[in-house]
């Protein structure tokens, strides 16, 4: 028992910790991400488009800021170009590059070199450039934390306000003062006309809203979930231990969130050991033959059938609680008898209410962004916990 309460303490703390990193940077950053969105709305309504990249864990940041991009959560927003390099970046991004793009590059804490090269380049053709991290680019920033994980959950922050707020650009070209079905997002914009001087201050202050109900998310799983997300741990370091694997899965920005999880576990940053770990939302010609000859419902669970061994791990992603395609896997792997987690939003959807997880950790809030930008701070301490459980750290 001990042991246990000493484990949530320190779940605890980690999560609470994050908070005071990110309000230091965007306190610093919001006026900044503020004009760098206005600079990514004109580049897009002349046609430019996003491209990202990055290698190794950092690649999922590419393929989560793309769907956000191109399949926005929002029902009325607009689908924007967006494309993610990371397979094959620099002769990609050569081939392809114009004046009006936007050019994304990410990292780990101390950075890419042939990130930075690729992003080099793209800025001499005229492309706006974003380096996270780096030193050059019409947007950087360097030397936040040196912890990955950390430095992960910050720039997926980034991005998501990114994404929020390049919105209110368009609608305010668009419409006048008028911000349309973002009203809601953006209050301040009201019906009145503004300068573009007020606009941008408040619309940094709106970036500082938005992370400050990220703060107040987080501490709030830290409060309500410290105990389930250490328990959690055991029982996966259990199965881990045992010579059991992780299989992760999810859709969209929680297929990213599956992906880099993965990455994470089997291919970790300095400092940490691997352990084996398969995401089945990173085999899109498995995924996609599936879908096209049965349907989508499916798509996981006939990878899981052929993957699962008696001693694994599943491990579903939904900030919904509710997507029939994780919720048929988490069946599947209870007829096998197999350990159950879910990574769920709102108040846990219908695998909480059916109970189809032996450890649903909930991140309560009906706002996708934010549920997923505490779900990676939650995953990324339950691998941490992993490290210090499976092999022998503190």
């Amino acid at each position: 028992m001990a042991t246990v309460c000493r484990l949530a303490s320190q779940v605890e703390q980690r999560l609470l910790a994050r908070n005071v990193v990110f309000d230091s940077f965007f306190s610093r950053e919001a006026t900044r991400l503020a004009e760098a969105c206005r600079e990514m709305s004109d580049r897009f309504l002349r046609g430019g488009r996003l491209l990202a990249f990055g290698r190794g864990p950092y690649a999922t940041d590419a393929q989560h800021v793309s769907v956000e991009f191109v399949h926005p959560v929002i029902v009325g927003k607009r689908a924007l170009p967006a494309l993610d390099l990371s397979i094959c970046f620099r002769p990609w991004l050569e081939a392809i590059v114009s004046p009006d793009d936007i050019v994304m590059g990410f990292g780990p804490p101390d950075g890419d070199v042939e990130v930075w090269s690729a992003l080099d380049m793209a800025r001499e053709k005229g492309a706006m450039t974003f380096a996270l991290p780096g030193h050059e680019g019409d947007y950087s920033f360097f030397g936040e934390t040196t912890d990955p994980f950390i430095h992960q959950e910050l720039v997926e922050i980034l991005y998501h306000t990114l994404w929020e707020t390049v919105h209110v650009f368009f609608e305010r070209r668009e419409l006048g003062h008028d911000v349309g079905e973002a009203g809601f997002l953006y209050p301040f914009l009201g019906q009145e006309k503004q300068s573009t001087v007020d606009v941008m201050m408040e619309v940094a202050n709106s970036i500082l809203l938005k992370v400050n109900d990220d703060a107040l998310l987080r501490r709030q799983a830290a409060h309500d979930e410290a105990d389930q997300i250490g328990n959690a741990a055991i029982a996966m370091s259990e199965r881990i231990s045992a010579g059991g694997k992780l299989i992760l899965f999810g859709n969209g920005g929680s297929a990213t969130d599956a992906n880099d999880w993965a990455l994470d576990c089997f291919f970790p940053p300095p400092g940490y050991r691997p352990i084996p770990a398969v995401s089945l939302s990173l085999e899109p010609a498995n995924i996609t033959a599936i879908a096209n000859d049965i349907g989508t419902e499916v798509i996981f669970l006939r990878q899981f059938i052929a993957q699962a061994r008696a001693g694994d791990v599943a491990v579903g992603i939904s900030t919904s609680g509710g997507s029939r395609n994780i919720l048929a896997t988490l069946e599947e792997a209870r007829k096998r008898n197999i350990l159950t987690v879910a990574l769920l939003g709102y108040d846990g959807g219908e695998i909480k209410r059916r109970s189809l997880a032996d450890f649903p950790i909930v991140v309560r809030s009906d706002y996708i962004p934010r549920i997923q930008e505490v779900q990676a701070s939650i995953y990324h301490v339950i691998r941490e916990t992993l490290e210090a459980l499976c092999h022998g750290q503190s």
